[in-house]
């Protein structure tokens, strides 16, 4: 079983706050990097696909896996070259994603054999997903800003958590 250790909690909160701060100071830059690590990403999925393609057998397989690597390889392109438009179209992704999840899971509360709380929680995360979404849909250039931000007040509460947690394992030990 993993246990984390308590400079190993610390570090990592450290860290975390740190990445907040600069998350919070220039948010733009923070834009900036997600767009480079998703072009990361997509890069990263067209060598899967192409090592996909040369494992299969049969035609089809092949032909599939080398398309979705060409498609990988050029949202990567248009990542890197074109970075304000795709950090729109990721914000636009996110936001249809938040009001999707957030209807299903509000319908999910009405299921039948669910409890009072468990219907609760539902309804309440339906409901804050969808108006999420759609206040990030409304204004999508603002969007990417406030997405920054947020993830750098995640990351100063998340490390200022990871710090606590390993003073308390210092202490527990």
């Amino acid at each position: 079983m993993y246990r984390p250790s308590t400079t190993t909690s610390i570090l990592l909160g450290i860290l975390s706050i740190i990445v907040g701060l600069m998350a919070l100071a220039w948010p733009g830059i923070t834009v900036l990097a997600i767009v480079l690590l998703f072009a990361i990403y997509a890069f990263s999925r067209s060598f899967v696909q192409a090592a996909h393609a040369f494992r299969s057998r049969s035609v089809g397989p092949v032909l599939g896996h080398l398309v979705l690597a060409l498609i990988d390889v050029a949202a990567g392109l248009f990542a890197v070259a074109w970075p304000a438009p795709t950090a729109l179209v990721l914000v636009l992704v996110l936001g249809i994603w938040a009001v999707t999840a957030g209807v299903f899971e509000f319908f999910a509360a009405f299921r039948r054999g669910e409890g009072a709380g468990t219907r609760a929680i539902f309804i309440i995360g339906g409901l804050v997903a969808v108006m999420f979404g759609l206040v990030i849909l409304a204004r999508p250039g603002i969007g990417a800003l406030t997405l920054a931000l947020l993830f750098g007040l995640f990351s100063l509460v998340y490390g200022a958590w990871q710090i606590a947690f390993g003073i308390e394992l210092h202490n527990a030990n």
